[in-house]
């Protein structure tokens, strides 16, 4: 202190300097006359540059997206029934045939003997009963006689039905029509049961196994249209319907498994192939807003809405689902009103605010895509 009043210029500066950053102060914080600077408003909040959209209603469906495995329609790998060896293949590789075509013999000479064999013994069998029921009238026979010839006769049918199904055995045929795979055999090769001779599908029908999220489960129903796509033709699209529902859900991948068939009468699509498959899902009419104007906060939606005087609402919303670019809203605002989509940081509730356009292009999402794990 003594130091201050032993130098006056110390004392001097030290006042200029208060002088001066009171003068600063003033003309910062001095309203001009006529009330107010350029850009600004009462409360001091000026109108901030916002660009808006208008809250529209559209017809939006959930696209769900899944992959799966085509399926033939029937599919079986042909074998003999009989351990024999081959005298004749009447098929090449790819075959088209029909249900019931002969595809490969095996010897039968034994069985065709035999079955010569019993025939005779049908034949004199049928010979003796007839004989005896026209002597019963006579009573020259009795009513026992002619029990023990019909029975002789109905075990000579008998055994001639089992030796021709031995022989039928020995006919491998088509069990319904399709397209046969490679050939495994040869005349002369002999077969077992386990012998695989070739393979047989009917693939004028797939059959494609997808799974979808346990989300839309409820709208899952036999009928829905499916569209699906393979990479062995690009730009095609294969349509199909869902034909059933999976009645489990899958606890580890939270989904259900849907088959849905798919017409495939010029037979360009084959088993194993990995198909894209989409479904459409609870088509309807709502509300919607661009997912850009939406405010989280504290586990809640909200939106700035502009009024007619230009000043921004903060309102609640209520949101359904959400799809790239777009929100489902189910409160909170109406068709035609405007909402805040850009230069929302800026924006306090009861701001004035500048549109810098139109507001009549909002994000329309019509038919994107929900993955099967989109959820509300």
């Amino acid at each position: 202190m003594r130091f201050i009043l032993r130098h006056p210029l110390v004392i001097i500066f030290v006042i200029a300097a208060i002088a001066l950053s009171y003068g600063v102060y003033s003309r910062l914080t001095q309203e001009p006359a006529g009330g107010g600077g350029p850009g600004m408003m009462r409360g001091g909040m000026g109108p901030v540059s916002v660009t808006v959209a208008v809250v529209t209603r559209q017809t939006l469906a959930d696209e769900v997206e899944s992959i799966g495995t085509a399926q033939a329609n029937e599919s079986v790998n042909l074998t003999a029934k009989v351990t024999d060896t081959v005298t004749a293949v009447h098929f090449e590789d790819g075959d088209l045939v029909e249900q019931g075509d002969i595809l490969v013999e095996l010897t039968n000479s034994a069985e065709a003997a035999r079955l010569s064999e019993v025939q005779s013994e049908l034949d004199e069998a049928k010979r003796q009963y007839e004989r005896l029921q026209s002597l019963i009238a006579t009573n020259l026979i009795s009513q026992t006689d002619l029990e023990v010839a019909r029975t002789r006769f109905a075990t000579a049918q008998a055994r001639l039905e089992g030796v021709a199904a031995n022989m039928d055995d020995r006919l491998i045929r088509a069990p319904f029509a399709g397209v046969l795979g490679f050939r495994n055999i040869s005349e002369g090769t002999l077969v077992t049961p386990n012998t695989v001779i070739t393979t047989l599908d009917d693939i004028s029908t797939i059959k494609l196994d997808f799974n979808v999220a346990e989300v839309f489960f409820a709208q899952l129903e036999p009928g829905l249209s499916v569209k699906a796509n393979s990479i062995a033709y690009r730009g095609r699209d294969f349509e199909g319907k869902v034909q059933n529902v999976g009645s489990r859900i899958d606890e580890v991948t939270r989904s259900v498994q849907v088959r849905a068939e798919i017409d495939n009468s010029d037979r360009v699509l084959r088993p194993g192939m990995l198909l894209t498959v989409g479904l459409t899902l609870n088509e309807r009419d709502t509300i919607v807003v661009p997912e850009a104007a939406l405010i989280p906060s504290q586990g809640r939606q909200y939106v700035f809405v502009v009024d007619e005087e230009s000043t921004a609402r903060r309102v609640e919303v209520e949101i359904g689902r959400r799809q790239p670019g777009l929100a489902e809203i189910v409160s909170g605002v109406v068709p035609g009103q405007r909402v805040i989509t850009q230069g929302i940081a800026q924006v306090r509730p009861g701001q004035p605010v500048r549109i810098m356009n139109s507001g009549d292009s909002s994000s329309s999402a019509a038919g994107r895509t929900a993955s099967p794990g989109d959820q509300t």
